[in-house]
């Protein structure tokens, strides 16, 4: 990981640290969904820093939907920054209208997230329910957004107006050890809307994605069409991964996976490809502006 987090004097006077820290301590004591991922690390980072580590909870929701490698990092994480975290176990897959996988399914993801957390926390006196939303997630399909206001969430990051080079940038400065990590959404984000998600089906996906990570290959992603493995990698490593030797391992593995056809998406890995089918009409209901492309 790395040795400490460094938040030094030139840093706090940063007109986002100063910004983010004022509203923080407006909060006074946070309950912050934890991922460990990129914003979630760094919102808890600061938070501690901020209001002290009596005053910040960490909540990670373990579900079959994130992988492994994940649920390590999010302990790490918070032992490095000191902070308590509390897991809880979320079943999304047993809700209908998310396992229906409509276009609106993370909306039912964050309300029974954000519900467990206010529950778990109700004991431990008042705490105000944080995520790690920034800027960017104005800019695509977010309808867990619409859960987010509904259960009086906080979104410190995005209140703050920080942006997620923000965010990464900061955290380089913090040498906080997620500032390059690669972003990361639950496993259903793989399959088309409409398309019903079992256990199985997240479960196959995941070790294909598992298995592009022991070939080398990070911030990708498997999109499932029925018998057919959809591979976006970063449009800069497509010729690495199309070379004839790279190309019969992946298509080994993830046959062996289940898949029957393997193919690579040419545009490479870009956030939300399943979202490029919706309507304006469907964007619009979640309170997004329409896109023009």
């Amino acid at each position: 990981m790395t040795e400490r987090v460094v938040i030094n004097a030139e840093l706090k006077n940063d007109p986002r640290m100063v910004r983010l820290s004022e509203l923080l301590r407006e909060l006074g004591r946070v309950a912050i969904a934890f991922s460990g991922g990129v914003d979630s690390t760094f919102l808890a980072a600061v938070a501690g820093e901020t209001l002290g580590r009596a005053n910040v909870l960490l909540v990670t929701a373990i579900s079959e939907t994130y992988g492994p490698r994940e649920r390590a990092d999010s302990e790490t994480l918070a032992e490095l920054l000191g902070l308590e975290r509390i897991v809880i176990d979320t079943h999304e897959l047993e809700i209908p209208e998310f396992r229906h996988n409509p276009p609106d399914r993370c909306y039912y993801c964050k309300k029974e997230l954000f519900t467990q957390i206010r529950e778990v926390v109700a004991g431990r006196g008042k705490f105000v329910m944080c995520d790690g939303s920034n800027t960017a997630d104005t800019h695509d399909f977010r309808p867990g957004r619409r859960a987010v206001r509904e259960q009086g969430v906080r979104s410190p990051l995005l209140e703050a107006g920080l942006s997620k080079d923000d965010i990464r940038e900061l955290s380089r400065r913090m040498n906080l050890p997620t500032w390059n990590k690669p972003a990361y959404a639950c496993l259903s984000s793989r399959f088309p809307y409409g398309t019903d998600i079992s256990p199985e089906m997240v479960e196959r996906v995941g070790a294909c994605e598992e298995e592009l990570f022991k070939l080398g290959f990070t911030g990708c992603r498997v999109r499932h069409h029925g018998d057919v493995a959809r591979i976006e990698v970063p449009p800069e490593r497509i010729a690495e991964i199309a070379a004839p030797e790279m190309r019969r391992r992946v298509v080994e593995r993830f046959k062996a996976l289940g898949y029957k056809y393997v193919t690579l998406d040419l545009q490479g890995y870009r956030t939300g490809s399943m979202n490029e089918v919706l309507s304006d009409e469907i964007r619009l209901a979640e309170g997004e502006k329409p896109s023009r492309s």
